[in-house]
C-alpha cells in the first residue's frame, strides 16, 4: 500500500527564523492519526534563516539523524563535539541518557534540513555523536546507506543508530530508477527532497511522504532530476 502525505498538508509552524513543516504530531502540532511509523517518531522539515538556529537544549533517549539538502548547520554538544555538516550529509546523534547541544546556521545562505527522529530500541545507551559525508556525484542512481541498526548492515560502514532500522538517500537523474526490497513485514517512509517521482506506479510531489506497507519492494522512478531520503522500518 501506498499512502501519499502531500507537502501542503503536513504540519506547518513559522517562526520567523524557523519554517517548519512536520510529517509527524510535534510540538503544538498534534494529529493522532499521524503519530510516527514504527519506530519513526519525527520527520521534519526545517528552513532555518540565515545566522539564527536552536539554542543548547537537551535531549535524551531518542536516535536523531539530520540531513542537510542545502547550506550547513553547525553542532555543538556537551561532551565536546562540534562539527559543521554541509548539504547533502548527515550527521546522527544518539541521545542516550541525555545530551545538551546546540544547532545554528553560521551561513550566509537559508539552510534546509530533514530531522529525523527515531526511537532506540532500549533506554540508557551512552550518548554519542557523528557526521558522515554522503558523496552525491560519485553515487548518483544508487541507493547509498546513511545511517543503520540493521544487523546485515553492521560491516558497511554507515554510522550506527540503537534500532533495526536503516536510512538511505539517492540522488536521481530524470529518467533514472531504483528499486530497494523490503523483507517480510517491515514498512518505509520515503521523502523526496527535491524532485518528483514515481513510487510503485503512484507520482509523488517533491517533498511529499510516503508511507509504503505490504510491500515486497519499492520501484522508485525519478520523472525530472531528484534526491530521495527513504526510511527502511521494522
Amino acid at each position: 500500500m501506498i499512502e501519499i502525505r502531500p507537502f501542503d498538508a503536513l504540519g506547518h509552524a513559522d517562526h520567523g527564523w524557523l519554517d517548519a513543516h512536520h510529517h509527524f504530531s510535534f510540538a503544538s502540532y498534534m494529529d493522532p492519526e499521524r503519530m510516527g511509523i514504527g519506530p519513526l517518531r519525527v520527520w521534519n522539515d526545517d528552513t532555518i534563516a540565515s545566522q539564527t538556529g536552536f539554542p543548547p537544549h537537551g535531549h535524551r533517549d531518542m536516535e536523531i539523524i539530520t540531513y542537510v539538502r542545502r547550506g550547513a548547520i553547525t553542532h555543538e554538544d556537551n561532551l565536546g563535539n562540534r562539527g559543521r555538516t554541509e548539504a547533502g550529509d548527515v550527521q546522527i546523534m544518539s541521545a542516550g541518557t541525555g545530551i545538551m547541544h546546540s544547532e545554528f546556521n553560521f551561513e550566509d545562505e537559508t539552510t534546509q534540513i530533514f530531522q529525523i527522529w527515531i526511537i532506540p530500541d532500549r533506554d540508557g545507551h551512552a550518548p554519542r555523536w557523528e557526521t558522515r559525508t554522503f558523496p552525491r556525484g560519485e553515487n548518483a542512481g544508487k541507493l547509498v546507506l546513511l545511517a543503520s541498526g540493521r544487523a546485515a548492515d553492521a560491516n558497511e560502514g554507515a554510522p550506527m543508530i540503537h534500532q533495526d532500522a536503516a536510512l538511505f538517500g539517492a540522488t536521481l537523474a530524470g529518467g533514472q530508477t531504483v528499486t530497494h526490497e523490503l523483507a517480510p513485514g517491515r514498512k518505509a517512509y520515503l521523502v523526496p527532497a527535491r524532485g518528483s517521482l514515481t513510487v510503485n506506479g503512484t507520482d509523488i510531489g517533491e517533498r511529499d511522504g510516503v508511507v509504503i506497507t505490504g510491500e515486497d519492494a519499492i520501484h522508485i522512478a525519478a520523472g525530472e532530476d531528484a534526491e530521495i531520503v527513504l526510511a527502511d522500518l521494522p
